[in-house]
């Protein structure tokens, strides 16, 4: 047997050629299994001097849409501009095929919220700072569900 002396390395400021490398490996041995669909999907609204007053992030891969963050500026918040960004994002998730949702959201933000939007709870974990739990949630598109 080949005897190899290996050092396990923990850090926050990894090196970037590194931490690519991972990536890279990784969704190398993914693309044996699926197709790389990967798109980022984000969606805007911006006042009349052309601010932003919200935005949503997230990607679209393997029919699903991936919502990572969602933000309206504390000024226009109640006045349906979330529910807005999450409807465009979703309408352009099925244009691209998409037949799912997916999100998580903390117990101090909008799990009621997106409860409303017909996201349904699969799973959750506690202890987020001591108190908090995390909620994930998915939702069928394209379909009344």
């Amino acid at each position: 047997a080949l005897s190899v002396t290996v050092k396990f390395e923990v850090t926050d400021t990894p090196n970037e050629a590194d931490e690519d490398l991972v990536v890279a490996r990784t969704r190398e041995h993914n693309r044996r299994f699926t197709v790389r669909d990967v798109r980022s999907l984000c969606v805007f609204v911006r006042d009349d001097d052309g601010s932003l007053i919200g935005g949503l992030t997230g990607k679209t891969y393997w029919q699903y849409l991936e919502v990572s963050f969602l933000w309206v500026s504390e000024a226009h918040r109640n006045s349906g501009f979330a529910s807005r960004l999450m409807a465009a994002a979703e309408a352009e998730a099925v244009a691209r095929g998409c037949k799912h949702a997916l999100l998580d959201t903390f117990s101090f933000q909008a799990l009621g919220f997106y409860q409303r939007l017909g996201y349904r709870e699969f799973g959750r974990l506690s202890g987020f700072s001591g108190k908090h739990d995390r909620h994930y949630l998915h939702k069928k598109l394209g379909a009344e569900t």
